[in-house]
């Protein structure tokens, strides 16, 4: 079924902000910088550090596509997260979900940067690395979802885009402290020290992080929206177990598909262009163009300085125009933007390469930052961790994994034009979702239909 604003739906815009919001908002955006900054550093030190010292062999090429190839166990691990913790959330609550996860995540950054190296156990350091990896992805595919919900039922109805977007504007302040860390280290620790005790330090960061984020995580009050939701179950169970016969919330969400495909398809274009400025890039302009790596990554870390302006600029302005005209207009600039970026490539200039970059990171995030709200409004109470999980989590194993490859695999194969295309369809499904969605600004959280 999908949700309209029907007379008597629509929020009253005056209610102001839970009491406790902070401590929500605070604890979530602590999480969700965690969790992207840990898979930030792993990706970067799994292309230079982390293959020689957990995998065995004498070829640097097969210990470094060994070392990449666990940094995308870790999006495998993702959608499975999102099943089980979206189901355990819709029946227990987003606060355990939002505290289990994050000691997961943060608990297993921290247990790598304590694990003995091949050259110390053998292949149990491969095996509790891959192990490690696992659960990391396993907990940011719980965990976001329960930020992003927490956040969009506590937070005042009005400004829900805003502070949604919050939560997810987490991913590129992540990067951005990942660049930062390794970027320091790599100017403070002694020459030859990092490859073998400073890349350490960068995992074992997540600790401090680890103990005030819990801190502040376990003094948040469950979601008001959620526990409405749980009292008035209780006159209306036996009526909701005989329409559910007991299911999961994961089958209700998938038994009523529409919706769970139109945020996948949403998601879709989104997740690819995030890919294609971030990951792609390095690779392209410098193997194609021979631009500098430093200069290249400099742009894309100052790109995510402007996409976290975008994410909170985009929820911002969804909140005064509609969820629609705000994600139309930022994935209608993505599509122009395409051929343009690739075009000001081509001129081999790091200056158009950065405005290449940042512009692109910039409407990505003015995407991103509605999507949130968005997909949080597309589902009721009963089963929205469940359905919100699936998409988020969903779309970055079909979309976001494969990305860089599929897009390195098209301009070896067929040229630049190609990966253009790419880009330009799979963001005209994101427009063509989100033109036959629902316009969900002031829908009410409460509704458990």
């Amino acid at each position: 079924m999908t949700p309209k604003v029907a007379h008597g739906q629509a929020e009253i815009g005056q209610r102001s902000a839970t009491p406790g919001f902070k401590r929500v908002l605070t604890g979530s955006m602590i999480g969700a910088v965690l969790e992207w900054y840990d898979f930030a550093v792993y990706g970067v030190l799994a292309a230079t550090v982390l293959g020689p010292l957990f995998f065995p062999g004498d070829d640097g090429f097969t210990k470094l596509l060994l070392a990449l190839a666990t940094q995308g166990i870790g999006f495998v691990a993702r959608p499975l997260g999102g099943i089980v913790f979206g189901h355990l959330g819709d029946r227990f609550g987003r606060k355990p979900m939002l505290v289990v996860t994050f000691l997961l995540i943060g608990g297993a950054t921290t247990a790598i940067g304590l694990l003995p190296t091949y050259h110390d156990i053998g292949i149990a350091a491969t095996f509790l690395l891959v192990i490690l990896r696992l659960l990391q992805g396993f907990g940011l595919g719980g965990e976001f979802g329960a930020a992003v919900l927490l956040v969009s039922e506590y937070g005042e109805p009005r400004r829900r885009g805003f502070w949604a977007s919050w939560p997810q504007a987490g991913a590129p302040a992540g990067t951005v402290l990942a660049a930062a860390v390794i970027t320091v280290l790599g100017l403070t620790v002694p020459a030859g020290s990092f490859e073998t005790w400073g890349w350490r330090i960068a995992f074992l960061l997540a600790a401090p992080l680890l103990a005030i984020g819990f801190w502040i995580r376990r003094g948040v009050e469950e979601s008001p929206v959620f526990q409405r939701a749980q009292e008035n179950a209780k006159a209306a169970r036996a009526a909701a177990e005989a329409e559910t016969h007991g299911r999961s919330s994961i089958v209700l969400a998938l038994s009523r598909p529409r919706q769970v495909v139109r945020g996948l398809g949403m998601r879709l274009g989104e997740n690819i262009a995030f890919y294609i400025y971030t990951v792609f890039v390095i690779a392209y302009a410098t193997t194609f163009f021979g631009f500098d790596r430093g200069d290249v990554t400099l742009a894309v870390t100052f790109g995510s300085l402007f996409q976290f302006i975008g994410m909170i600029g985009g929820g911002a302005w969804s909140d005064r125009v509609g969820r629609k005209t705000a994600m139309l207009v930022a994935s209608g600039v993505l599509i122009i933007w395409a051929p343009t970026f690739f075009w000001l490539v081509h001129f081999e200039s790091v200056p158009l390469l950065w405005i290449g970059v940042c512009v692109g990171a910039f409407f990505h995030g003015a995407l991103a930052g509605p999507e949130a709200a968005w997909i949080s409004e597309l589902f009721p109470t009963r089963y929205r961790y469940a359905g919100a999980s699936l998409v988020f989590q969903g779309s970055s194993i079909i979309a976001g994994a494969p990305a860089p490859f599929i897009a390195v695999w098209l301009i070896n194969g067929f040229g630049v034009g190609m990966v253009i295309a790419y880009l330009v369809v799979t963001m005209a499904i994101t427009f063509i979702a989100v033109v036959t969605g629902p316009e969900t600004r002031g829908l009410d959280l409460d509704r458990v239909a």
